[in-house]
């Protein structure tokens, strides 16, 4: 089972992009479950959401996880919450950040000894850049694909198209960039 846990701020899109993840997953017959635990948080509040991968059916249904990968889409929460709980001597954590992977890691000590499973994208400003707000939720997607090595990107791409069907085409078409350049940036 792999299992993906999301570090980010209530209205960042945490919980659309584990859903939106959940929903490409869906279409290749395994078996997913997408969820967020973050009570009465209000915009802004930190806050997790969960995604749980799997040929078999799910039936746990716990916020508890050994994650296998750990992605922080607010830049801040890398350095405020415990992004290394219950990791795995193999959990690999895509981190929003405008620093080099060596700043952040110098910066952060829990990072340090896991530093060749770090890696760093600027989700914020490719999201600006592409989307024209700050959303880093389809960013972090994209740069998930990548490391996950789960998709092809061009399968990626198509399913996430379906995905977003019901918005306008000029949404999809910047969500689609946002995605590509996340693929192509992360470090």
């Amino acid at each position: 089972m792999v299992e993906i846990r999301w570090h980010s701020r209530a209205g960042q899109g945490a919980v659309t992009g584990a859903k939106g993840l959940g929903d490409v997953v869906s279409t290749t017959g395994k078996q997913v479950q997408a969820f967020a635990l973050y009570g009465s948080a209000k915009r802004g509040a930190a806050m997790r959401a969960y995604n749980r991968i799997d040929d078999e059916q799910i039936i746990n249904h716990e916020k508890f996880m050994y994650p296998d990968f750990v992605l922080v889409i607010d830049p801040a929460l890398a350095f405020t919450d415990n992004i290394t709980d219950n990791d795995k001597a193999s959990t690999k954590y895509i981190i929003t950040t405008h620093l080099s992977k060596e700043d952040l890691i110098a910066q952060i000590p829990s990072l340090q000894e896991r530093k060749e499973r770090v890696f760093v994208v600027d989700c914020m400003k490719i999201s600006l850049d592409t989307i024209g707000r700050a959303i880093p939720n389809t960013p972090m997607l994209g740069a998930f694909v990548k490391i996950s090595g789960m998709f092809e990107l061009d399968y990626f791409l198509d399913r996430m198209k379906k995905v977003l069907s019901k918005f306008p085409q000029k949404i999809i078409d910047s969500n689609m960039d946002a995605i590509t350049t996340a693929y192509n940036t992360v470090k």
